[in-house]
């Protein structure tokens, strides 16, 4: 993970894909070790419980949602 909030450590050329792709290399590399992938998966859970309670949303759908969105802000904090 990029710590924007760092100034001595590289910011990586802003392009998200590969921003992103670094990320989940890292995450599936490390394991729950890796400081992004705890905050994801919890992301998914509340996504896949707000599913449950709502009727129109599928829980694999929420899980999803919730994953992507706590991934999109740990790849572009701000």
């Amino acid at each position: 993970m990029v710590d924007y909030n760092d100034p001595n450590t590289p910011k990586g050329n802003g392009d998200f894909i590969t921003d992103a792709r670094q990320e989940l290399a890292g995450m599936l590399q490390d394991g729950l070790s890796h400081p992004s992938t705890k905050p994801v998966l919890a992301w998914g859970a509340i996504g896949a419980v707000a599913a449950a309670v709502l009727p129109f949303v599928t829980i694999p759908l929420g899980l999803a949602a919730g994953a992507g969105y706590q991934f999109y802000k740990r790849v572009r904090p701000d």
